[in-house]
């Protein structure tokens, strides 16, 4: 079983940064597909980020260029760092990992159904 714990989300004015870190428990032997999600009130939860068992990334739309994903694979933590913030980023951050499964087209999904296990969330309020 695996624990997946997010942290470092807060409130910044628009233009600034933040970094949340995902800190992965339980299987210290296992490599994950992991990802970042986010969900916005009254707004379904999305996709933000990947990172696969490759080490390979990617991006939504919406945060190329700003968001950075990466992963400490001594510490068992990933980060999201995010950059040039703006405020329909606001949103609950979710951390969530899955082993790796071949789906015809790679190992690591990118859809919510993808990933097996979840953390409790993190708030990311961006004002302008």
């Amino acid at each position: 079983q695996v624990q997946v714990t997010e942290s470092g989300g807060g409130s910044v004015q628009a233009g600034g940064s933040l970094r949340l870190s995902c800190a992965a428990s339980g299987d210290p032997y296992g490599n994950y597909c992991m990802g970042w999600f986010r969900q916005a009130p009254g707004k379904e939860r999305e996709g933000v980020a990947f990172i696969n068992v490759d080490g390979s990334t990617t991006y939504s739309d919406s945060v190329k260029g700003r968001f950075t994903i990466s992963q400490d694979y001594a510490k068992n933590t990933v980060y999201l760092q995010m950059n040039s913030l703006k405020p329909e980023d606001t949103a609950e951050y979710y951390c969530a990992a899955d082993p790796p499964h071949w789906n015809g087209d790679s190992w690591c999904g990118r859809r919510i159904a993808d990933f097996d296990y979840w953390g409790r969330g993190t708030q990311v309020t961006v004002s302008s």
